[in-house]
C-alpha cells in the first residue's frame, strides 16, 4: 500500500521541476541592444533558453513563434521569467540582425535577450557543456544543426527541465514549472 501512495505522490509532480541537473557555465555575451548579459545578471531569476539563428530555414522560425507565445502566456499569468536565445551562427548574427529577426515576431524585449558575440566553437562548447545539446555546422549547406528544446534554468543557474520547442510545446506545464520554481 505504501508503494502505491509513493508512486501516486511522485506521479502528481507536486514539487519543483528537477528532471535535469546541468549547471550553466559562466558566460557574458552581447544582446540585440549591444548590452552585455551574463550568467551573473541572471542569478536569482528563473529563465528559459533556446538556440536559434537568423538565417535558419527550418526550425528557428517555429521555435521563435512558440517562444513568443510562451512569453505572452507567462505575462498573462503574471509570471516573471527571462527568455534567452543564444545564436548558433554568431558570425552572421550581429546584434542588429538579432533585433530585426525578433521584431518580426512582435516580441517584448523587456525580458527577452538574443545573445551573440562569440565564435562558433565557443558557443558549441558552451551549449554542449551547459545544456548537453547537439550543435554542428551542416556540411551540405550554410545552416547550423542544433537542438529544438526550450530549457528551464533555476535561480542558481542550473538547467532543471527541457521541453519541446517545436511541436506540442507544453505552454501550461512550462508556466506551472516556472511558478513552482518561484515558490
Amino acid at each position: 500500500m505504501l508503494a502505491i501512495v509513493l508512486v501516486v505522490t511522485a506521479a502528481c509532480g507536486s514539487g519543483k521541476p528537477n528532471q535535469l541537473n546541468y549547471p550553466v557555465q559562466p558566460f557574458e555575451y552581447m544582446n540585440q541592444d549591444e548590452q552585455m548579459v551574463s550568467l551573473t545578471d541572471l542569478q536569482g531569476k528563473v529563465w528559459l533558453a533556446n538556440f536559434i539563428f537568423t538565417y535558419c530555414e527550418t526550425v528557428c522560425p517555429t521555435m521563435t513563434v512558440n517562444m513568443a507565445e510562451l512569453q505572452k502566456r507567462l505575462k498573462s499569468a503574471g509570471v516573471e521569467a527571462e527568455l534567452i536565445s543564444f545564436s548558433v551562427d554568431p558570425e552572421r548574427d550581429t546584434p542588429a540582425a538579432l533585433r530585426s529577426y525578433l521584431e518580426k515576431f512582435d516580441v517584448d524585449f523587456t525580458n527577452w535577450n538574443a545573445l551573440t558575440g562569440y565564435t562558433f566553437d565557443e558557443i558549441k562548447s558552451f551549449i554542449l557543456r551547459s545544456f548537453k545539446a547537439p550543435i554542428s555546422n551542416d556540411a551540405a549547406s550554410d545552416q547550423v544543426i542544433h537542438g529544438t528544446a526550450f530549457y528551464l534554468v533555476d535561480q542558481s543557474g542550473t538547467v532543471v527541465a527541457k521541453y519541446d520547442g517545436m511541436e506540442n510545446t507544453p505552454y501550461d506545464k512550462i508556466v506551472r514549472d516556472v511558478k513552482a520554481l518561484q515558490g
